[in-house]
C-alpha cells in the first residue's frame, strides 16, 4: 500500500533551518579534480512540520541555500502526543538505524547530533533515541525521517479500530 504523502506549502510556515553536516567533495576529470560543498540541512517550524535537503556547490553558503530550498519541497507533518512521539519506532535507511521512543515530560531530548537536530526542528520536546550502525550524517537523518514517517495519530488509529483513543491506549475505566 503506498501511503500518498500530504503536500506542505512552506510559505506559510516559520521554517528555522540547521545545518547539520558540511562535506568538501571532489570529483576527478581530465584536468585534475574539481572541488565542490555539500551541505546537509533540516529544516522545521517547530510544531510537527520538518523536512530535509542537500546541496551541492562551490562555495559552502550556495551549498546550505540549495539545501534549505531542496528541504522546504519534502516537508512532512508528524504526529505528536503533548511534547513527545505517540509510540516508539524504529526508522532505518542503509545501514542506518534509528529508535525512536516517547519519553515523560521533563526528560529532554536524549539524541546525537543528526538526529538531534530533526527532533529538534520538528518540535519534539521529550524523545528518548539511539541510533544504531552507520554514523553517516545523509542515513542517520534519512532513518530519523523513516521513522517519524512511520509515526500514526493514536486518534487516526482508534478510527480505524473502531475504538476510541482511551479505551486503545489502555487508560479507560476497566469494569
Amino acid at each position: 500500500m503506498k501511503r500518498t504523502r500530504e503536500k506542505i506549502d512552506p510559505s506559510d510556515l516559520e521554517l528555522k533551518d540547521t545545518v547539520v553536516s558540511i562535506s568538501r567533495v571532489t570529483k576527478v576529470v581530465k584536468g585534475g579534480k574539481n572541488l565542490s560543498f555539500s551541505a546537509l540541512v533540516v529544516v522545521g517550524d517547530g510544531h510537527g512540520v520538518v523536512g530535509f535537503g542537500v546541496g551541492k556547490a562551490k562555495e559552502v553558503p550556495s551549498a546550505i541555500k540549495k539545501a534549505i530550498e531542496a528541504a522546504k519541497k519534502h516537508l512532512i507533518r508528524t504526529p505528536m502526543a503533548g511534547s513527545s512521539i505517540p509510540h516508539p519506532v524504529l526508522g532505518r535507511f542503509g545501514a542506518g538505524s534509528v529508535l525512536l521512543k516517547p519519553a515523560p515530560d521533563g526528560t529532554g531530548i536524549i539524541a546525537g547530533g543528526a538526529v538531534r537536530a530533526v527532533v529538534e526542528s520538528a518540535g519534539i520536546h521529550n524523545v528518548l533515541t539511539k541510533s544504531l550502525g552507520s554514523a553517516n550524517p545523509h542515513n542517520v537523518v534519512r532513518a530519523t525521517f523513516a521513522g517519524l514517517e512511520m509515526l500514526r495519530d493514536p486518534a487516526v488509529v482508534a478510527r480505524l479500530r473502531g475504538k476510541d483513543v482511551d479505551e486503545m491506549m489502555g487508560t479507560g475505566a476497566r469494569s
